[in-house]
């Protein structure tokens, strides 16, 4: 019995967060301690991945809105050129967003990438993780042309997740304002007393 109610407790708590939020500032997100649950999310070539092997070595996840956001284009730039330092921590970088596979390869090519970027145009991530909020209807027809048709209504707030091998957040950053991102030189700093 015991295990039963300890299994309905985890299934609600995955659902309570399996959400999207009215606005930016009204959001839920996973926090430190927390385990990043399981889903699928499509890398470059169109093939799914589960979380629960992507980030079965420790990870800095960061989560943007995608390659058509000069914010978010400056932040993937700035993990590229720390990132020998990050992997030089024993990291590795994941960057996701609501883009199709075929516009982050766009991205991929344009910021001259290295680290590995996933589409998560259904949402499954950033719901799941609890900071997907609901767009106004002007963003539709963009969001449905970089998600090929998967997403016309959410976006997340940009992220970054630091996780260990065991998916447990060790570390986050987010802000509902979307041109304010972690800075690479204090991302290191966090890194390196982690």
């Amino acid at each position: 019995m015991k295990r039963i109610i300890a299994i309905l407790l985890v299934s609600f708590s995955f659902l309570g967060n399996a959400q999207v939020a009215d606005v930016p500032e009204n959001i839920a997100p996973l926090l430190i301690g927390e385990k990043i649950p399981n889903v699928k999310l499509v890398g470059l070539n169109g093939k799914a991945e589960d979380t629960n092997l992507l980030f079965s070595k420790k990870t800095v996840v960061v989560v943007y809105r995608g390659g058509w956001c000069p914010y978010c284009n400056a932040q993937l730039s700035d993990m590229q050129a720390i990132e020998s330092d990050i992997v030089g921590l024993g990291y590795q970088i994941v960057a996701i967003s609501p883009d199709a596979p075929e516009f982050l390869k766009e991205t991929e090519g344009k910021d001259k990438l290295a680290y590995k970027l996933f589409s998560d145009s259904e949402g499954q991530f950033s719901k799941a993780v609890g900071i997907a909020f609901s767009t106004p209807v002007k963003y539709a027809d963009m969001l449905g042309k970089y998600s090929v048709g998967k997403n016309t209504t959410w976006l997340p707030v940009p992220t970054v997740y630091v996780v260990n091998e065991n998916q447990e957040i060790e570390f986050l950053y987010i802000n509902p304002d979307y041109s304010k991102r972690l800075k690479g030189d204090l991302l290191l700093s966090v890194l390196k007393s982690l």
